[in-house]
């Protein structure tokens, strides 16, 4: 458990520090071209190589590959390391190919992700040309996840968490001189209309060079785990085409995550033009892909965290037969990412507007003129539903280990569904300019009918689920955080107009989110002490003896 607990910590630690990082470069990104149109067409040229990639594979390689991996190491005479470099190879292989064929065709999948911004001649020749310089991106997300799962095999954390730091600060000096250029949003609201080539350029070509970074960065934490990689094309009988089969009903997985996150793009991009013309501005897709950062940060820091660490050990007890092994370190899982995972969805909750105008108004001409308040209402929308997100995770690695990639293929379906149905009824019954924030919420909701789904095929499959534990600190924190939640949001509302009127929309708005925000979060963590919640109390007692207080 005590190294559970520091290889998680030190997941957790990386990713804080990327998600901060990304967080900056969201601001930047923001300052620089806005959460508009312009926005948008960034936003879906740089979100389509990350779809493609986790449609091809992505989610085999991180779902299906570790447990491969780990039983590699545990019965191959060269402890896996040829099946790493065959892995490698052929991961290298397919995605340049992929790669090759998506740049070519990027007219036709930007017109997939956006219908509406390929309808004005302008929007589309700048939204493609961003899309070639970001779809070889794919290449290098694949590279380096496949050699972060090969370091986390090893026990080999933190190197996937940090490096993705590398290509934030890659991307945040581009953002930084194109400001230093051609200035502002504020002051030269560019449009994709607007936008010079020279500028189109220098957006792109940053863009790839991040990833590139990020995955080249890895060589070295390989080396210091003594792993060489030495290409292999012996591909055939070495337990690559099981692999391969156990991915297929995760490629199916992904496909139907994927069909209804696109049906949300379409929608919002939509929405986002709809709503521009009758004078709201950034409550399209932007601003939904900008609050839904915000919105996974702590499932990002801490379940995933801890759940990478849990995974490998996950996997033995499963190969081993030992149920009630499975059980533990899943009731493990679910009740540590809770401590974070329930105060933050009411933290989002009350805060939401403030978080939004907080984070992106800078550079943007005031919060309200250009949509950053709405970033926030979106936030408040999905706030909530980050708990049901966090225990589905939690809840498949479960079924993976297993090897059974099959339910959580099943149980997608029906949240791809809701998500997909939930958006079609917001862009019909309601409002353009509130049509994204009501996607949003519907997001969220669609979670919670994965989660009802998984549960009692989980039980069926390890006899059991340690469920009066779990559902006993669910309800304990969600306690002690419904008056925390009250005294934020009250805070808010009390101190956010006087102090942007004092200080200006941006500096008030941060000043409010720290006094409000630290308020909400003082009067949680009192409470839960007095409760003696005990994960919580675990949590802080790990934290005082790692710092020597």
């Amino acid at each position: 458990m005590a190294s559970l607990v520091n290889s998680s910590a030190l997941m957790a630690a990386g990713t804080l520090v990327s998600r901060g990082t990304g967080f900056l470069r969201t601001m930047v990104i923001a300052a620089a071209i806005g959460v508009g149109t312009m926005g948008d067409s960034y936003n879906a040229a740089n979100t389509l190589p990350t779809l493609l990639y986790i449609l091809i594979g992505g989610g085999a390689l991180n779902a299906v590959f570790v447990p491969q991996l780990v039983r590699a190491m545990k019965n191959d005479e060269d402890g896996g390391t040829a099946y790493a470099n065959r892995l490698l190879t052929v991961v290298m292989v397919g995605l340049a190919g992929v790669t090759f064929l998506a740049v070519l065709g990027a007219p036709l999948l930007v017109q997939l992700i956006s219908h509406s911004l390929m309808k004005d001649p302008a929007s589309a020749d700048t939204t493609v040309a961003l899309a070639r310089y970001c779809l070889p991106t794919i290449f290098f997300m694949g590279i380096h996840v496949v050699m972060g799962q090969i370091l986390n095999a090893r026990g080999r954390f933190g190197a996937m968490m940090w490096t993705p730091v590398l290509n934030n600060v890659v991307v945040i000096a581009t953002f930084g001189m194109y400001i230093w250029v051609y200035g502002t949003f504020q002051h030269s609201e560019v449009t994709p209309g607007t936008i010079a080539p020279e500028g189109i350029r220098l957006l792109g070509i940053g863009t790839l060079l991040g990833l590139a970074v990020q995955a080249l960065a890895m060589v070295p934490y390989l080396r210091a785990a003594e792993f060489r990689f030495r290409p292999r094309f012996d591909w055939r009988g070495h337990g690559l085409g099981k692999a391969a089969r156990l991915a297929k009903w995760t490629f199916l997985f992904v496909l139907a995550n994927q069909a209804g996150y696109l049906v949300i793009t379409q929608l919002a991009t939509a929405a986002g033009s709809a709503a521009e013309a009758t004078g709201h501005l950034g409550v399209g897709l932007a601003a939904y892909s900008n609050a839904l950062l915000i919105w996974q940060l702590p499932m990002a820091v801490i379940t995933v965290s801890v759940m990478s660490a849990v995974l490998p050990r996950l996997s033995r007890s499963a190969a081993d037969g030992d149920a009630g092994a499975v059980r533990d370190d899943l009731s493990y899982g679910l009740r540590t990412s809770a401590v974070a995972i329930v105060p933050a969805a009411f933290l989002f909750l009350a805060l939401g507007p403030v978080i939004g105008s907080a984070i992106y108004g800078f550079g943007n001409g005031g919060a309200v003129a250009h949509g950053t308040t709405a970033i926030g209402y979106m936030l408040s929308a999905f706030a909530l539903g980050l708990i049901p997100y966090s225990v589905q995770y939690v809840l498949l690695r479960g079924f993976y280990a297993y090897e059974d990639t099959r339910t959580p293929f099943a149980n997608t379906v029906w949240v791809a569904g809701c998500q997909a149905a939930f958006a079609v009824l917001c862009w019909y019954l309601l409002p353009s300019q509130w049509a994204v924030t009501g996607m949003a919420l519907g997001y969220g909701l669609a979670y919670a009918v994965g989660v009802a789904v998984a549960v009692p095929k989980l039980k069926a499959r390890i006899g059991g689920l340690d469920t009066g534990r779990i559902a006993k600190t669910y309800v304990r924190l969600a306690i002690a955080s419904v008056p925390a939640a009250a005294v934020g949001a009250g805070t808010g509302l009390l101190l956010n107009d006087a102090l942007t009127g004092a200080l200006g929309d941006w500096p008030g708005s941060v000043v409010t989110l720290v006094v409000a925000g630290g308020l909400q979060l003082a009067v949680f963590g009192l409470i839960a002490r007095r409760m003696r919640i005990e994960e919580l109390n675990a949590m802080i007692g790990m934290v005082r003896s790692r710092l020597g207080r």
